[in-house]
């Protein structure tokens, strides 16, 4: 259904129902990870901050991050800028060169660590959904700010991400950025197309970030006023009704996303009596087997008519058929240049008939349309204030260099120094933190990151600082972390997050090439992405925002481990009343087959086998025992790089292989396993001792005498991992691309022991 039709769902549901009446879905409740009290040290030897540091946890501490749906299947590129310019440094002087491709094609700043994804690769959603919340993110906010809702890409991350609530995993909640200002009525088909297609229906409602006491969305309220309403529900060019002929059929193929109770469509009758028709409804296609039929015999004028089956049917493919008439009687859908699902006498002809479906979740229509016409005034006022009363707004503004907003005004990206957002009473609320700005002062206001004088990443104190690997410090997004934890309102909002693709233009808001013009993206240092990039900076930046909310949200203080003995000859029941229990991500096993952009991929990942899900660590005056449990069976102990346990014994990065300093279970033999000493700081070990080690089901535990690690009189910390299968080239990456690790990343879990 097209966009700025899409409200008119609204009107129908309002006839039925308040939205308000919408049961929300049920979900387990997710673990506390308490990713916070897990400790790490960054490529730049920058030490995350413990609660000694920083304090602990604040309330009234909120941080949002921008997020983009925006990766399509394409049949060019990728175009990675970053790759362009190494091979052409003059290629910026002509945008015409057919070395950048087509005018107006996305092009990357540089490739994402994870590849040139798409949007709908799960595997990605799930990394992203794991980082985040191990960053402290509390939501992500989708960029909606061009009027473009992304609702298929939308709902495969919210499908994938319910899931994990499902398993029992945390995953960021969400909201809406909406265009600034409503030219053409683009706020209000925004907003409308939301409602909608998401809000009003319940869906994922478990992940709606709520403000106020309501769900957020940013965008003003003005967009949801009932003239703008009434403005957008005028027809639309090729909305048209077609005629159902005697002794003729019309049908439409149609993709129930959810189990659905009812199915129809909305039938005209030129205001004529006595006019009816016949539902059927088969599964797959025409030629599918017949799944329920129902007579309509006294059809009303434009009404809804719902084939009602005896028993809810699950998602799939379907087809909808309206024969048998009665009367003058059509079914209203669109005029399209190819065949959009619609079939007359079975044949597929060019256009798109409407479907109503009522999904078992939602227990009312949707996915559905009625005439423009038949909309009245009440009916207007009546959806207007349906959306005015659902959501808590805040009004998007885009200049960043805006010093006193108006109060109820949230920006998304400022220079510094950023001025703190008010609500609508004048309290302070909210404050923004970029990465880099498309700005430049030259000209005082927005300009491409291409040119010269944008704020880069290594812009700080008024100057592009051009020191040696400057732009891998993050020294611009530094400074504005200072200025809002200084500030420290009760939200944060970042940007951003997997903004990796801009478009190449010749003209823009009055700049012209050369250079060519690159708006929001251009390079490494001309970028504002914080996810992980394949070389240059890495994760630096992804743990330099760990850093900084760990600043301004405070941590968690760790739980000290207490001295339990255990027998290694006894059953795993032993560690029933081990604490504290450090927790990872259920199912983060799951395995990659997902295309690329353009000539990208396929990306394919199968090293996903044990999925570790907790530990534990007990201690007595000889020994130091380690256990890990798994959420099925371990596979056999002989599979390559089975369940390496890595140790940080003297709390120093800067030795060992990213500070681990033994490896156990490198040579696992029937009883016993090896403990290794790190070689040269690098992925080299040498083979010290053998140590027993017991495996049972999902469970495994090891037991290291301190006298091997150099720990028989002090004990105070020792910081540990756990991965299985993601040794694949000896750095970082391993153990954020392969297997399994807990935790993630360059995350470690501590133990502190309490004697």
């Amino acid at each position: 259904m097209p966009n700025d039709l899409k409200s008119l769902a609204v009107l129908l549901l309002l006839l039925c129902n308040t939205c308000s009446s919408l049961k929300a879905q049920s979900y387990s409740h997710p673990r506390d990870l308490y990713p916070d009290t897990w400790v790490g040290t960054d490529g730049l030897n920058r030490r995350l901050p413990s609660a000694k540091d920083v304090g602990p946890p604040k309330q009234n501490r909120t941080v949002g991050i921008f997020y983009f749906l925006t990766f399509e299947r394409s049949h060019v590129g990728p175009y990675d800028n970053s790759k362009i310019l190494a091979a052409n440094p003059g290629a910026t002087s002509n945008p015409n060169d057919r070395i950048w491709g087509p005018l107006y094609s996305p092009h990357y700043w540089a490739e994402p660590l994870f590849g040139y994804y798409l949007t709908d690769d799960d595997w990605v959603l799930r990394k992203h959904a794991q980082m985040l919340v191990e960053a402290g993110v509390d939501l992500v906010i989708f960029d909606n700010s061009n009027s473009v809702t992304y609702d298929r890409y939308r709902d495969e991350l919210l499908k994938v991400w319910e899931q994990m609530r499902r398993e029992g995993d945390p995953t960021p909640q969400i909201a809406f950025f909406c265009p600034f200002g409503n030219p053409d009525n683009l706020g209000t088909k925004t907003i409308s197309s939301l409602y909608t297609s998401l809000y009003s229906r319940g869906l994922y409602s478990d992940l709606w970030f709520h403000w106020d006491g309501k769900p957020l969305i940013i965008a003003d309220k003005s967009y949801a006023d009932p003239v703008s309403v009434q403005a957008l529900l005028q027809p639309t060019p090729g909305y048209i009704p077609a005629v159902l002929l005697l002794s003729h059929t019309l049908g439409q193929s149609v993709d129930a996303e959810h189990p659905f109770r009812e199915i129809g469509g909305t039938f005209p009758t030129w205001n004529t009596s006595g006019a009816g028709l016949n539902l059927s409804l088969y599964r797959g296609g025409p030629n599918g087997k017949l799944v329920d039929e129902q007579e309509f015999p006294n059809v009303r004028d434009n009404s809804v008519e719902l084939l009602k089956p005896t028993k809810t049917l699950p998602p799939g493919k379907y087809y909808l058929e309206a024969s048998g008439t009665i009367g003058h009687v059509g079914w209203w859908g669109y005029e399209t240049n190819d065949n959009a699902g619609a079939y007359f006498d079975r044949k597929p002809i060019n256009g798109q008939r409407i479907v109503v479906i009522s999904y078992e979740s939602t227990k009312k229509p949707t996915l559905f349309d009625i005439p423009p016409h038949v909309a009245t005034s009440h009916q207007t006022a009546e959806l207007a204030q349906s959306m005015q009363g659902f959501f808590t707004f805040r009004t998007p503004i885009g200049p960043y260099n805006t010093r006193n907003p108006q109060p109820g005004q949230w920006a998304w990206l400022q220079i510094h120094p950023q001025a703190v957002q008010t609500d609508p009473n004048g309290k302070a609320e909210e404050i923004t933190v970029g990465v880099a700005q498309n700005y430049n002062a030259n000209v005082n206001s927005t300009a491409p990151m291409s040119f010269p004088g944008a704020f880069g990443r290594s812009y700080h104190d008024g100057r592009e600082d051009i020191d040696t690997n400057a732009t891998d410090w993050g020294y611009n997004f530094q400074e504005q972390w200072n200025r809002a934890i200084q500030a420290s309102p009760p939200f944060v909002f970042v940007t951003g997050w997997n903004e990796w693709t801009a478009s190449i233009f010749d003209k823009w808001a009055g700049f012209t090439a050369p250079p060519a013009i690159f708006v929001d993206e251009f390079d490494k240092e001309f970028s504002r992405d914080i996810e992980p990039m394949s070389g240059g900076f890495g994760d630096d930046y992804y743990y330099q925002l760990v850093n900084n909310i760990r600043r301004y949200k405070g941590v968690h203080q760790i739980d000290p481990v207490r001295s339990k003995h255990i027998d290694m000859q006894g059953s795993f029941s032993q560690w029933a009343s081990v604490a504290p229990e450090f927790r990872d991500f259920v199912g983060d096993t799951i395995h990659r087959n997902s295309a690329g952009t353009g000539i990208a991929g396929p990306y394919i990942n199968t090293t996903g086998r044990n999925d570790i899900v907790a530990a534990k660590v007990s201690y007595d005056t000889k020994n130091i025992y380690f256990y890990v449990r798994t959420s099925a069976t371990l596979s056999p102990r002989t599979d390559h790089n089975w369940m390496i346990l890595y140790l940080n014994t003297d709390s120093d990065s800067r030795t060992g292989w990213l500070g681990y300093d033994y490896a156990v279970d490198q040579s696992v033999r029937a009883n016993t396993t090896s403990l290794d000493k790190n070689v040269g700081n690098g992925y080299r070990w040498s083979e010290s001792h053998f140590v027993p080690y017991k495996v049972k089901g999902n469970e495994l535990e090891i037991c290291i005498p301190r006298a091997d690690l150099g720990m028989t009189r002090h004990l105070s910390t020792i910081d540990f991992k756990w991965a299985d299968n993601c040794y694949a080239k000896g750095d970082w990456t391993d153990f954020t691309l392969n297997g399994d690790a807990a935790p993630d990343g360059r995350f470690s879990y501590r133990a502190i022991f309490s004697h």
